[in-house]
């Protein structure tokens, strides 16, 4: 349940940041191998998720396990990659899914 919950908001999330992104481009986007190396030297975060968005952008998660920071970037198809969001209290869960079937 709580890995459907997670899911759907960043789904809600992805949706919002992407809608913003023109505006982000100016001051937080760089190279997308930029934006890793500064994420993994910094931050000390490594890619968690990766996923593609409905208009093809890739949107990823990068955290640290030691500090628990985040941060979800967006690269659009050929263009730069941009950090859309970052926090902190990251936490992997490797949870079952949900069971959706209404027969039980």
């Amino acid at each position: 349940m709580r890995r459907t919950l997670f899911l759907m908001s960043f789904g809600i999330g992805a949706m919002m940041l992407a809608a913003q992104q023109s505006h982000a481009q100016g001051s937080s986007c760089a190279e997308h191998s930029t934006v890793v190396e500064r994420l993994a030297e910094r931050y000390g975060e490594i890619r968690q998720t990766i996923d593609l968005a409905r208009d093809n952008s890739v949107v990823e998660v990068f955290a640290s396990m030691d500090t628990g920071s985040w941060t979800i970037t967006v690269t659009r198809p050929g263009g730069q990659t941009c950090l859309a969001a970052a926090g902190q209290a990251y936490q992997y869960l490797n949870e079952p899914l949900a069971n959706l079937d209404n027969d039980t």
